[in-house]
């Protein structure tokens, strides 16, 4: 017998998947949250199950469940743990453990990849096109590779998860694997997708009302409350608001927050772990703890939404050769203008900041140093009438 303890997102199914495209009915797969996989990994220590083979995937124990699985396999019991988190890497001192980030041809690894070679090295499963275009799939959408990449279909694959139990997407992309010769999503499925793409969209617009910026530990976060569509939300938040480091989904209902970055300087599994969570470099979780409660939810409680740019303008709009205009609830200025081959900032008449090099930089410090957005087209003209009118009094003068 095969004893499966897995995640419950996709990747967490796809390991299911291959588990049971190569064990049929002989494994036994359980879907856990990360907090649930201790409890079930403490039944299996109690019975002491040593004819059974335990595989867990994507996700970690905890010290004490590390020991006892250690004990269990120098007793003679059959266990192995793989995974690609880097906060996993410390299992690899055992011979049980086996923890990869990423491949040596600079590929970021996922956990049904990890566990689908496996299977195919020990001679469990043999490999099928089908198969070996699921699992890529799966990989591309969790390492996040999908979208650099432009694979929609990674994405259509993890919304089309979400649209349904984890043991009926099972059972389908089983008996679509086992098969079908090519994958591909049918007719219907394609509609559904369509459908739930748009919900996405409709979503993700609203909830760019509601975010909230503050500075955590030195970076300056985006915080905002929601419950469905995490990944999505967090890297269309990032595109819009570069001048974050990263993006903070709490979800109150079951305690817990998500990060994302879209940035290289910035490894949100480090933020996660001062909360006793993990993850990725671009995308972590945590339980929501007192400290946590504190900082990302009320401490930012009294503070006002990020204001969004304004994007209909015809002529205030970013780099313009004739500068352009920022404004806060402050009633501030802010005036991003070119001068000899690089960018300065003018708040309420004074040059501030120094030069930049680029106007990204200077629209990054107008952000993060004064909360400032882009102001409206008659807003920018009636600045720049009031800013001609001086410079004529002046030279009149």
């Amino acid at each position: 017998m095969y004893l499966l303890y897995t995640h419950n997102d996709l990747d967490g199914a796809g390991c299911g998947i291959v588990a049971r495209c190569a064990f049929g009915v002989k494994a036994d797969i359980r879907y856990n949250s990360i907090g649930g996989l201790n409890l079930q990994v403490e039944r299996f220590l109690e019975k002491g199950k040593k004819k059974h083979q335990l595989f867990i995937t994507d996700l970690a124990v905890n010290e004490a469940n590390e020991q006892g699985l250690d004990a269990f396999a120098k007793a003679g019991g059959k266990v192995k743990l793989i995974d690609h988190h880097k906060t996993s890497l410390h299992f690899n001192r055992y011979a049980w453990g086996m923890v990869q980030v990423e491949y040596e041809n600079g590929k970021l690894a996922s956990a049904t990849s990890l566990f689908y070679e496996y299977l195919l090295q020990n001679g469990l499963l043999k490999p099928t096109p089908t198969l070996d275009a699921f699992v890529e799939l799966v990989r591309q959408y969790d390492t996040w590779e999908w979208e650099r990449n432009n694979q929609q279909q990674a994405k259509r694959l993890n919304d089309l998860f979400h649209l349904m139990s984890i043991e009926e997407f099972e059972e389908k992309m089983v008996a679509r694997l086992q098969h079908a010769e090519t994958f591909a999503f049918d007719d219907f499925e394609e509609k559904l997708l369509d459908i739930e793409e748009e919900k996405i969209e409709r979503y993700v617009r609203r909830k760019k009302r509601e975010l909230i910026p503050t500075v955590i530990h030195d970076l300056y976060a985006g915080i905002v409350h929601a419950e469905s569509y995490h990944s999505e939300l967090g890297n269309e938040l990032g595109k819009e608001y570069p001048h974050l480091d990263y993006i903070a989904i709490l979800n109150m209902g079951s305690k817990r927050i998500s990060f994302r970055t879209i940035h290289d300087h910035v490894d949100v599994s480090d933020i996660a772990g001062r909360y006793g969570g993990g993850g990725h470099a671009k995308a972590a979780g945590a339980s929501m703890t007192e400290e946590a409660y504190r900082q990302y939810v009320a401490e930012v409680f009294p503070m006002e939404p990020i204001r969004a740019d304004a994007f209909r303008n015809a002529f205030n709009t970013k780099k313009s050769p004739y500068g352009s205009l920022y404004e806060n609830r402050k009633d501030q200025s802010l005036f991003i203008f070119s001068v000899g081959g690089g960018w300065a900032v003018d708040v309420d008449g004074e040059e501030e900041g120094g030069r930049f090099a680029a106007f990204e930089e200077a629209e990054r410090y107008v952000k993060r140093q004064y909360a400032a957005w882009l102001a409206r087209d008659e807003v920018y003209v009636s600045f720049l009438m009031e800013h001609m009118a001086e410079q004529k009094a002046k030279l009149q003068v």
